[in-house]
């Protein structure tokens, strides 16, 4: 984590430098644990690294999109997960973290996992959906955007007789899914907002990601969806090409949209959820005693994730709020008015579920098991 009393400057020289000396893994692990300015404490770090990789049998290759350190404001858990797969193998495996894009991002990193190029990667269920394309059943709008409801979903046996041997045939194997938090509604400044209810809006041009489903879900709104890629999303809304989008507040904050928005409303529509996809065939040639350990953990760093969540929200909203943007929850009633408006019990949506779910009794068996309490307790917007 950056330390507030050293310049950037000075850290970025010292980052660079002991990158060149002992390599990125051991710059990162440095950073996230703020010890980057000690030299015992690097030199500890990179012989502690060293070792464990020359006594590890299996290395495990996991790029991310996220620098480490992001998990105070978006809990991707990262570093967590490296530790927790190379403890609970026994050190039989050597995590190596590719983090920041270093590899690519969204669906490059999919790509690459199916290819077998890398062995597991963190990315979103909407660029994982074209290459797995039934986990965009998650986009649906309102019947598993709240948090628990997203948890109770994706560890229920519903998801994982119906859902996971799909993902697997397509060459997957879903280590965890990453709760963040919902989709919101993100006006840009020089909007009124914050808007409360879906009748405001009409006419918005709202950035949308590839899923059709999310375009959708916003023309069902009244908003005009606007297709941009995700790196030319801020100065889009900057320039006013887009007027609003939806990330969660987390992934706001951290991609930094702070000082270009108005408001956020919580709309708790659809996950703004990730997961850590690993190349089946490579998971199935290990030792099955390797294999169970890297599901522990998962499972885990899987539970941290969901501790970590309200935590992560309150530092990215006072972040942004911090210059001054407003945070909106609608009422119940309010809520109702847009769950009638776009949510999934519209017949129009129910070609998409038969077609990703393969029949609506399937759906309705997912649907049970997202409002159905599991196991995992997740804090809610």
């Amino acid at each position: 984590m950056k330390d507030p009393n050293i310049p950037a400057s000075i850290e970025r020289r010292r980052f660079l430098s002991v990158t060149s000396t002992f390599g990125l893994t051991v710059a990162t692990v440095a950073v996230s644990s703020g010890l980057l300015m000690s030299d015992e404490a690097v030199a500890a770090i990179s012989k502690e690294e060293k070792e464990r990789e020359s006594a590890a049998k299996y290395k495990m290759n996991v790029a991310t999109a996220y620098v480490l350190g992001a998990s105070r404001s978006y809990p991707i858990m990262q570093l967590d997960f490296k530790e927790n797969i190379q403890n609970l193998t026994n050190r039989e495996v050597y995590v190596k973290l590719s983090p920041g894009g270093q590899l690519g991002a969204g669906g490059a990193l999919v790509q690459k996992v199916q290819q077998g190029t890398i062995q597991a990667a963190q990315h979103s269920i909407a660029n994982f959906a074209p290459f797995a394309p039934v986990v965009d059943l998650v986009n649906i709008p309102y019947w598993c955007g709240d948090n628990q409801q997203f948890t109770n979903l994706v560890n229920s046996e519903a998801w994982r007789s119906e859902v996971n041997p799909k993902v697997e045939a397509k060459g997957f194997l879903p280590l965890w899914y990453v709760n963040i938090d919902p989709r919101v509604v993100a006006l840009r400044k020089g909007m009124d907002g914050p808007i409360k209810t879906p009748d405001q809006m009409k006419g918005i041009k709202f950035r949308v990601p590839g899923s059709k489903i999310l375009q959708q879900f916003y023309s069902l709104l009244g908003a005009n969806p606007t297709p941009v890629a995700w790196g030319e999303t801020p100065s889009a809304i900057k320039q006013g090409v887009a007027d609003a989008l939806d990330p969660s507040v987390e992934a706001l904050n951290v991609f930094g949209f702070r000082d270009i928005l108005d408001s956020v409303t919580f709309i708790r529509s659809v996950p703004d959820a990730q997961v850590y996809s690993c190349n089946l065939e490579w998971f199935k040639g290990l030792p099955d005693t390797v294999q169970e350990g890297i599901l522990f953990a998962s499972s885990v760093t899987a539970q941290q994730n969901l501790a970590k969540v309200p935590a992560a929200r309150g530092y990215a909203m006072a972040e942004l709020a911090e210059v001054g943007v407003k945070f909106y929850s609608p009422t119940p009633d309010e809520l109702q008015l847009w769950k009638d408006a776009a949510g999934h019990q519209l017949p129009i949506w129910d070609d998409t579920k038969k077609e990703l779910a393969g029949s609506m009794e399937t759906f309705n068996k997912l649907f049970e098991a997202a409002n159905t309490q599991g196991k995992y307790y997740v804090h809610d917007v």
